[in-house]
Parts: structure tokens; C-alpha cells; sequence
């Protein structure tokens, strides 16, 4: 097998990518909510598929994966501990170290529990899937967790080297930058990160994968911690009558306060 690997992203649906770990023989699939497209990427580059990745049971994410083991011999499906996620082989909890690509590529398991309750993301010394837990800019809806939860889920992936790669699974990054220039309308790294996010976009390029080290510059939801930022929600979020009470200047708190907002946010 070449040890030469590439990423690419499939597209699926309207803005999901699957994200495709590959070589010139073999790939693996982070997240695949739908089958088509990904048997249709590894026919025009005759790749076998040997893995799935799983970071959380969102349909949009495991929808494909067993039409991928009917059409594909031999896949290992990894995934969090839930049983509504069909076809897993492996149930993975933090801290399990795992090996895709005949042993190519190694990852370990982080528990980033808030968008959903089982979600995982996969770690190594380049790269970082994140699912829906972190965006470009942004963060996933807290459909299962509570606040506390979410942000000590975005604090783990916050603390990762900077360097590493942010593979998330949405195109989600100018309505996120909409979001975070209403935070912090003043912020040059957000409008410089916003011109070039539009460029991008109006080429039909995606905007991923993007850094750590650049989402603890530009994402709102990663500086939550700081007194400043905390001081500067409470009054924009006042300033424009919008009815969520910070019930003090803490992260919790500021954290809630902007998932709120950001839910509603036009």
C-alpha cells in the first residue's frame, strides 16, 4: 500500500463534507450521511474503502455507512458508544487509540459531548475530525448537552497544538463569521478571515480545513474564557434588546448567552 496520503472532501447533501482519508489504493470516510457520493469518489479513483470513522449519530453523518458495507467488503466501521448508530465494529471512548489504512494512520479518541451526547472527535499529530463540536468560526447547536458540558468539550479541542488541521463537517463558516463580526464588529482578524472566507466562497472553494491555532484567534466560541470578551457580549447582547440574561460574567455563562443567540440569529 503507498504511504502518500491525501484528504479530499466529497460533498453531500447541501453543506455537509465527508471527509476522505486517502491514498492511491486504499481510503477511509469520516462521517458519511450518504453512500452515492462517496462510492462514486472511489470509483473515479479506484480506491477500496477499508474504513469509516463515526462522531456522532446525527443521520447527516451515518446515513451511508451501511450501504458502504453491503457495497464494500471488509470495512471497519469505528464510532462512539451508541447503539442507534447501525454497522459500528468498534465503539470507541476517550482515550482509545486507533489505526486506519492498514496501520497508515493512527488516531486517538476525545469525548466532546454538547451538540449531541455521544459525539467523538479523532486526533493526531496533523490532523483533527471535530464533526459538529467545532466550526470555522463557530460552533455545532446544543441539541443534547448543557452548556458546562459543550464548553468543556471545546476547551479540550481549544487546548490541541495549533498547528493541527480542523476538519469539520459543514460548510457553516460565513454565517459563522456573520455571527462573530455582530460579537466583535471591530476585530481585524475576523474581517480580514471574513474577506477571505467570501473570496472562497464566491470561487466555489471551501473554506476547510482551518487551524486551531486560527479558531482560538477568530472563533467567539473559544474565548469565552476571557474577562474581556465576557464584558463585551454582556453589552452588545444589552445594546441590541436581545432577550438573554448573562447571571454573571463567567464562561458559562457567555458561552450560553451566544449559543442562544447565535440559534436565533438572522
Amino acid at each position: 500500500m503507498s504511504s502518500a496520503l491525501h484528504i479530499t472532501a466529497i460533498k453531500a447533501f447541501t453543506d455537509n463534507y465527508i471527509w476522505c482519508i486517502h491514498n492511491d489504493t486504499h481510503a477511509a470516510v469520516v462521517d458519511p450521511g450518504n453512500a452515492a457520493p462517496v462510492l462514486q469518489f472511489l470509483k473515479n479513483n479506484s480506491l477500496v474503502l477499508s474504513d469509516i470513522l463515526i462522531t456522532h449519530h446525527h443521520y447527516d453523518h451515518t446515513g451511508g455507512v451501511l450501504d458502504l458495507k453491503d457495497a464494500c467488503q471488509s470495512v471497519h466501521v469505528l464510532g462512539p458508544v451508541n447503539d442507534k448508530i447501525l454497522g459500528v465494529n468498534t465503539r470507541l471512548v476517550e482515550g482509545d487509540k486507533i489505526s486506519i489504512l492498514n496501520d497508515l494512520v493512527s488516531f486517538e479518541v476525545l469525548e466532546t459531548p454538547g451538540h449531541t451526547l455521544d459525539h467523538i472527535a479523532f486526533f493526531n499529530g496533523q490532523w483533527l475530525f471535530c464533526g459538529d463540536t467545532l466550526f470555522s468560526a463557530g460552533c455545532g447547536r446544543m441539541f443534547e448537552g448543557t452548556p458546562d458540558v459543550f464548553l468543556a468539550s471545546l476547551d479540550k479541542l481549544s487546548a490541541l497544538p495549533g498547528h493541527l488541521k480542523v476538519y469539520c463537517t459543514h460548510e457553516y463558516t460565513l454565517a459563522n463569521l456573520k455571527f462573530a463580526r455582530f460579537l466583535l464588529p471591530h476585530d481585524k482578524a475576523l474581517a480580514e478571515y471574513e474577506t477571505w472566507a467570501k473570496a472562497e466562497r464566491a470561487e466555489n472553494r471551501i473554506t476547510l480545513p482551518s487551524t486551531i491555532e486560527q479558531q482560538r484567534e477568530i472563533n467567539p466560541f473559544l474565548q469565552c474564557h476571557k474577562r474581556s470578551f465576557q464584558a463585551s457580549v454582556a453589552e452588545k447582547l444589552q445594546s441590541q434588546r436581545i432577550q438573554i440574561t448573562l447571571q454573571n460574567e463567567n464562561a458559562i455563562s457567555t458561552f450560553a448567552a451566544i449559543r442562544a443567540a447565535k440559534d436565533n440569529f438572522a
